[in-house]
Parts: C-alpha cells; sequence; structure tokens
C-alpha cells in the first residue's frame, strides 16, 4: 500500500495501484475514508499508527466493495474503539433494503458490520462536511475538508490519465462508468461539488488533481455531451 501525502492533513492510502482510501487527521486520531478492497484492514490501521494516531473513525463515500471492502476486518479488529458511518440509502441497500428500481450495477457485498451512523448530505464527521452526491450510487456522499477545502469525492470523478465525471465512459479507466447507478444524477452531482470550489480534489480511482476548477469544468462539459 502506497502512502501519499496530499495535505498536511490528508494522506492518500493506494492499494493495488488502482484504489484510494484516506486518513484524515483530527484531534482525537484519524478518520478513514473508505476502506480499498477486502484484505487491506491490516495496511489500513498500521498506516495510521505509522502516521502517529489511532483509527478513531472509518467513513464510507459509498458501498461498492472496493470501498467498503476491509470495513468488516476493521471493526473485528478495533472494535468498539472504531465508528463506522455510511451513507443513509447505501447502508439500506447493504442491509437488504430496495430502495430503488431495477438491478444495481457495481459490486455490493455483503457486510456484516451495521454502521454506527448513517450519513446524510450536510452532517459532519470532525472537520469533514458531507456532501449528499448521488449518481454513482443511489446514497454516494462526498467530504469537504472544512480546513481547507479539500474535497475528498469518491466515485463522481475519477483522475487517471485526465480529470473524467465517472458517467463517461473512458477508457483509461472504464470500470468506474460500468458500476454507476443513474449518470444523469451523477452529472448533477459533479456539477454540486464544482460549485464548492475546492482546493484540491482527491478521487477514489487516480491521483489528487490542485487547483480542479478547470478540470472539473472540461470533465462535466464532455460527460453533458456524451449524455445527449
Amino acid at each position: 500500500m502506497r502512502a501519499t501525502t496530499v495535505t498536511p492533513n490528508i494522506t492518500q492510502l493506494t492499494r493495488m495501484r488502482f484504489v484510494n482510501a484516506y486518513l484524515v487527521r483530527e484531534d482525537d486520531g484519524f478518520t478513514l475514508i473508505d476502506t480499498t478492497t477486502g484484505g487491506a484492514a491490516d495496511d489500513l490501521i498500521a498506516a495510521a499508527k505509522e502516521l502517529g494516531g489511532e483509527l478513531r473513525r472509518v467513513a464510507m463515500t459509498h458501498g461498492h466493495g472496493d470501498h467498503i471492502g476491509s470495513a468488516d476486518a476493521i471493526k473485528e479488529r478495533l472494535g468498539d474503539s472504531v465508528e463506522v458511518l455510511v451513507p443513509e440509502l447505501d447502508a439500506r441497500i447493504l442491509a437488504g433494503d430496495k430502495v430503488v428500481d431495477g438491478k444495481l450495477p457495481g459490486s455490493w457485498p455483503k457486510v456484516k458490520t451495521a454502521p454506527d451512523t448513517r450519513l446524510d448530505g450536510g452532517d459532519r464527521v470532525g472537520s469533514l462536511e458531507v456532501v449528499a452526491s448521488p449518481g454513482h450510487t443511489p446514497g454516494h456522499v462526498a467530504f469537504l475538508d472544512t480546513r481547507d477545502k479539500t474535497l475528498i469525492g469518491g466515485d463522481v470523478f475519477t483522475s487517471y490519465g485526465s480529470l473524467q465525471v465517472t458517467s463517461h465512459f473512458y477508457l483509461r479507466f472504464p470500470f468506474a462508468t460500468m458500476a454507476t447507478w443513474d449518470r444523469s444524477k451523477d452529472i448533477d452531482s459533479a456539477q454540486s461539488l464544482r460549485e464548492l470550489e475546492p482546493a484540491i480534489l482527491v478521487v477514489g480511482h487516480g491521483p489528487a488533481t490542485c487547483g480542479p476548477a478547470a478540470a472539473m469544468d472540461d470533465a462535466i462539459a464532455q460527460a453533458q455531451r456524451s449524455a445527449r
């Protein structure tokens, strides 16, 4: 697992060269955003310790298996010392509820851990503001660091080669598009995230984008064209 410093408060953890999680430093330790795939629990816990803190919270952008895959194992190792937070609608999907019509794309694993907290837009997780951003999944959320406007965008965008909205099929990384539930809502969420004027954008797949405004505008425009 490769660790990359994004800001003084955020470290990107990349597993298998294609999927990211993020450690967010808080006064009491770390919030982990997403858990990558299964089998990563020990490395994620160790990464927090190497940075000088304990893992206190695990918050998900959405419920796909490449983001929530190690949640159960982390909870098994840390028990009640770690809080698990999952977006409301995705938590319901993982619990077996039918919240939308039709079959949902993407990997939805069986998760034993019931979230301690279900997240909605406007909630706060330490220094992070929860931003509703449905489309890739029904309950997808992003997280805005209120200290410096770094945006953890989950799978609304990818950034391999160039920044792309996941509604748009992009050969450098087509998998996120194939797993996107509602492409129109995904574009709407991309626009909402752009309106936040983030200083840095980090995503579930790909490197960080500094000063992302122009790249976000280009990605949204391309997604809108491809949707016509």
